[in-house]
């Protein structure tokens, strides 16, 4: 919503701030904030809870010292190029399984129970296959993310109109013509809905991973802080993930409303 012109009542801003996403989301996140400080100040014992004051104090010590960047770029490496991995490797095997029926009813027992398999146990596995380096954490992202890909592109590729293909086919189209002006407009809401669960599903693969064997990384500082009672250590990495999930939705959200109007 654009900002107000100059000269506009008291009752004409107010109605702008109440209409306002942007200021309603800070007001909530700072209520939030406050009510968490306050319980800490007053009701909880801040071992237990910490507060808002020293979580970012410690995250501002953290970035001062250069420890902040080489935990969360560390974890962003890992989940970014496991959600990657994932789209590039998921996308085209949905297609191909939407398109190819008898194929996917083959397989699909075998899909579904990967799909199923707590992944959460397979990182002691990845551990001892790739090592405590970025790999595995790759691989362990790559693996929670990489079904919701799959299943989501076979239901975007089936939401396609039959008739619509068929009538471009008798018009002669050429194949790459059907994938640039009916496959890809028809899959590309399913492939950022895909993107959009799985930033949180790839960070949780990195950390789970960084958990299980690491040296560096958000999720081996909140086991860390954990292991020394350092509460206000582990909501300080607890925020930086939420910080990071955010973000990404945010980068996310803007860049679907320019695909989806080109789309």
């Amino acid at each position: 919503m654009a900002m107000p012109a100059r000269g506009v009542s008291l009752s004409g801003m107010l109605a702008w701030l109440r209409g306002s996403i942007l200021v309603q989301r800070t007001a909530l996140i700072v209520a939030l904030l406050a009510i968490w400080e306050l319980s800490g100040l007053y009701l909880l014992n801040p071992f237990w809870s910490s507060r808002p004051s020293l979580v970012f104090v410690r995250i501002a010590d953290m970035a001062v010292s250069g420890e902040l960047w080489r935990h969360t770029s560390t974890t962003l490496s890992e989940g970014g190029i496991g959600l990657l991995l994932a789209a590039v490797v998921g996308v085209p095997l949905g297609i191909v399984l939407a398109r190819a029926a008898h194929l996917a009813k083959v397989v699909e027992p075998i899909i579904m129970g990967l799909y199923g398999l707590p992944r959460v146990a397979l990182a002691p596995l990845f551990i001892l296959w790739f090592g405590i380096g970025l790999f595995s954490k790759v691989m362990m992202s790559f693996t929670m993310v990489v079904f919701v890909f799959i299943l989501n592109i076979i239901e975007g590729v089936g939401t396609i109109d039959p008739d619509h293909l068929d009538l471009m086919r008798s018009m002669r189209a050429p194949r790459l013509y059907l994938v640039r002006r009916v496959l890809l407009p028809a899959i590309v809401p399913w492939i950022l809905a895909s993107f959009r669960i799985g930033i949180g599903l790839a960070l949780i693969g990195a950390v789970v991973g960084e958990l299980i064997g690491a040296n560096r990384g958000l999720g081996w500082y909140i086991e860390d802080a954990g292991g020394s009672l350092d509460t206000t250590g582990v909501f300080a990495g607890l925020t930086m993930l939420m910080i990071i999930a955010m973000l990404a939705n945010q980068l996310l959200a803007f860049f679907e409303r320019k695909v989806l109007t080109w789309r």
